[in-house]
């Protein structure tokens, strides 16, 4: 599944945006992909009420990551904390449980229906929201047959999706050319399953080690709550200005 433009949806494909009452300001997440606390926090100033949502990865997890959570938090800013927890059951559960008690608003987990069953039990009352991850944008299809899978990542993402409304996720992560089809899925189900979509690049922009990317309109329209960006809005020359560019674009989008 190899993608040659950025923007791959058909010209013809009607558009899905997301009917949630979500705020557009919130709808972008910014990866504080940098490599300690403090040159999060400098981003965070630089960012300034423009951005409201941070996603906070494996690597400055270990960096800080998890006392930055907090103080977000207390700053009024919205956490993703991105761990990816992937073990046994009770394992998914214990640690769903520690990351429920820091009082985050979004994180991820791998595996089965059991394995998210156990996840979302280890949530419990709290309002953290789970998110399962279906594959990696950085994957293609060549990718899952070297790893042993003999579907395609549509089918992949598709037997994913259905896995985590049967578990009871909040929501699934998924690149923006899926987004049209998971939407599709969850209507067909009743369910308000809540779509975050990384490997976001606007046109022009270098995909990295990225394969199955979107742009922000395209990942709106086709039914996207949530977009991630990390590098672009990260090197800008003005920090502030991109993202604010970028939210006019899911504005738009959501008209």
């Amino acid at each position: 599944m190899a993608i040659t433009e950025i923007d791959a949806r058909p010209a013809t494909m009607p558009d899905r945006p997301s009917k949630k009452s979500i705020p557009p300001a919130e709808r972008l997440i910014v990866a504080l992909d940098v490599d300690s606390k403090d040159a999060a926090n400098r981003l965070v100033d630089r960012l300034g009420e423009a951005v409201s949502f941070y996603k906070i990865g494996l690597g400055l997890q270990f960096r800080g990551g998890i006392d930055l959570a907090k103080e977000l938090k207390t700053r009024g800013k919205k956490v993703f904390l991105d761990s990816k927890i992937y073990d046994v059951e009770a394992t998914t559960k214990s640690a769903i449980e520690s990351i429920a008690a820091l009082g985050v608003d979004f994180t991820t987990v791998h595996g089965n229906t059991s394995i998210l069953r156990e996840a979302v039990a280890g949530r419990g009352n709290s309002s953290l929201k789970l998110f399962a991850i279906t594959v990696l944008t950085s994957l293609d299809d060549s990718d899952l047959h070297e790893m042993g899978y003999t579907v395609s990542i549509d089918k992949m993402v598709a037997y994913k999706t259905k896995s985590a409304i049967a578990a009871g996720c909040d929501g699934v992560v998924t690149s923006g050319l899926e987004a049209e089809m998971i939407r599709g899925i969850a209507d067909e189900r009743g369910s308000k399953l809540i779509i975050v979509t990384p490997g976001i690049r606007s046109a022009g922009v270098s995909r990295d080690e990225q394969k199955r990317v979107a742009t922000p309109e395209s990942a709106i329209k086709s039914g996207a709550d949530y977009i991630v960006m990390g590098r672009q809005i990260i090197r800008a020359a003005d920090s502030q200005s991109e993202a604010k560019r970028v939210l006019e674009t899911i504005h738009n989008a959501l008209r």
